[in-house]
């Protein structure tokens, strides 16, 4: 049981990142999707979820720029990132909490 992140890298700033975490030993579609980013010196922050439903919320920070999404064939759950500012450089994790699983994550760099 297992999540992947991918997806991360450098961009500038007004730019687009897709990042994907797939999952394995599951079906990532029965559980709450959620993604996490995490800077040096600081707790993790919650970015956005995704309930089994389809229902989504999002961090004040992110909402109307980021998307999260599932894709059940892939058994993944996508977060698409659009107008990257400077503050969205951070580490990148998707966790279960019900399954006590985070994946490694995929840093993620805006910068000029």
């Amino acid at each position: 049981v297992q999540l992947v992140e991918s997806g991360g890298g450098l961009v500038q700033p007004g730019g687009s990142l897709s990042l994907s975490c797939v999952g394995s030993g599951f079906n990532y579609a029965n559980h709450l999707g959620t993604w996490y980013r995490k800077v040096p010196g600081k707790g993790p922050e919650l970015v956005t979820q995704i309930l089994t439903g389809g229902a989504t919320t999002y961090a004040d920070s992110v909402k109307g720029r980021f998307i999260i999404s599932r894709d059940n064939k892939e058994n993944a759950v996508n977060l698409q990132m659009n107008n990257l500012k400077s503050e969205d450089t951070a580490l990148y994790y998707c966790s279960i909490r019900t399954l006590g699983i985070s994946g490694r994550g995929t840093q993620v760099t805006v910068s000029s």
